[in-house]
């Protein structure tokens, strides 16, 4: 009678644990497919890929959905194994449910739960598009009931003052895209200079261009009042194509000389350069405030047609210049012409350490020596120092922040025109 009973159970069983197998399958495939590549492939026309897609995108109902029909099937099978021994055994004895416990706590867990998610995660993307159908119809089964199911949760965090918003990504794209660029680039998959590279198209969108800008302290001006022969001059010895041009005080900008412009005018006066009028030739400068993100500025540019750009102030007060080699430069690092300065405020030293300009930014020296330093509270070394010391720190002082110790090389008044930075020795490092 015991083998009959058994029997008759069997057949059940392996229907109810291989339906959990499947959902386990597909909750760990839909969530560990690689989303690059189902676009990609749903651009092609396959649509197993566009229905992986549709319910990618709306995860916490398929979450849900998914995880209801699994205990639905797994409670469901230990139920029945459990009324079903417990029949064979005398009325109040305890075997009938210890035996169920320990037969479906092996099944669930190897054939319904460890088994079916080795596989998933080995094919991600194969067995989420082979599983993309009989997911769907769940998610229109039990779909609902999931909806309903978290809006209990919402409204049982609500009074701890926990509120989830429906409609929020568990991960936003770029921090995504990043953590894997990230985990890549530590597995030696991805290069220093494409991880920079990359990580720099994502910072577009939450760096201002005052963070890149030129400060109005290091811009190349030209002064409008001297005679156009000195202009000339005075342009050539700076080795920009364009140049603000300013009358009475620095800040008073009228125009900008593009050399282009000034060689036409050369040529149209056969050479006589006191023939020139500069101030007809300037172009109208173009002002942008200091908060615009980089990403709208590149945008802006290529609209535009335009490289050139000063940057001002909520009081029009101007800040600096930026320009589309700035912007760029972020993204490719150092862009170097034939004209370009070699040395960028960074030196090397023996010890592992660098002498650093205070103008250099934080991303520049983090590239350069391939640091980690926060630039979330300044933009160059110079800044942080000051940020964290929480004052102008003397000629000599030195500080140990944040596993590197700066110290103070010069200073010009109350600006700090260089710095010796080093990371910390490990054995110190530990310590800290």
């Amino acid at each position: 009678m015991i083998w009959a009973v058994l029997g008759a159970l069997a057949p059940s069983l392996l229907i109810l644990l291989t339906l959990a197998a499947l959902v386990s399958a597909a909750e760990t495939s839909m969530t560990a497919a690689s989303r690059g590549r189902l676009h990609q492939l749903e651009r092609e026309g396959d649509a197993a890929a566009r229905r992986v897609n549709r319910l990618i995108g709306n995860q916490e109902t398929m979450i849900g959905a998914i995880l209801l029909s699994n205990n639905v099937l797994n409670i469901g099978a230990s139920a029945l194994t459990t009324a079903v021994l417990t029949s064979l055994f005398p009325p109040g004895s305890a075997l009938g449910p210890l035996i169920s416990t320990a037969i479906m706590t092996v099944l669930v867990v190897i054939f319904g739960e460890i088994l079916p998610k080795t596989i998933a995660i080995a094919r991600a993307d194969d067995v989420a598009r082979t599983l993309s159908i009989p997911t769907t119809w769940l998610v229109r089964i039990f779909g609902p009931l999931a909806d309903g199911a978290q809006w209990i949760v919402r409204q049982t965090l609500r009074p701890f003052g926990i509120k989830l918003d429906a409609g929020a990504d568990v991960l936003a794209a770029h921090e995504e895209i990043r953590g894997a660029v990230e985990y890549h680039h530590s597995e030696g998959l991805v290069e220093t200079r494409d991880r920079y590279m990359l990580g720099g198209v994502l910072d577009l969108g939450e760096m201002d261009v005052s963070e890149v800008m030129i400060h109005r302290r290091s811009m190349a001006t030209l002064d409008g009042a001297l005679p156009a022969r000195d202009l000339l001059r005075a342009a050539l010895d700076a080795n920009h194509t364009r140049l603000p041009v300013y009358r009475d005080e620095p800040d008073n900008i009228v125009g900008v000389l593009h050399l282009k412009d000034l060689l036409a005018a050369l040529a149209d006066a056969e050479g006589d350069i006191g023939a020139v009028d500069v101030s007809a030739i300037l172009r109208e400068p173009w002002y942008i405030p200091e908060t615009t993100t980089l990403k709208d500025q590149l945008a802006a540019f290529l609209k535009r047609q335009v490289h050139f750009a000063l940057v001002v102030d909520e009081y029009g007060a101007l800040q600096g210049l930026v320009t589309l080699e700035d912007i760029l430069e972020e993204i490719v690092g150092e862009i170097e012409d034939e004209h370009d300065v070699v040395a960028r405020g960074v030196k090397p030293l023996a010890d592992g350490g660098v002498l650093v300009e205070g103008a250099v930014t934080i991303r520049d020296l983090n590239r350069a020596m391939n640091w980690n330093l926060p630039d979330d509270e300044a933009v160059t070394v110079a800044g942080l120092l000051i940020h964290e010391a929480e004052a102008i720190p003397e000629v000599g002082q030195a500080f140990t922040f944040h596993r590197h110790r700066f110290r103070v090389e010069a200073r010009k008044g109350a600006r700090i025109t260089s710095l010796k930075v080093e990371p910390l020795p490990p054995l110190e490092d530990d310590e800290e």
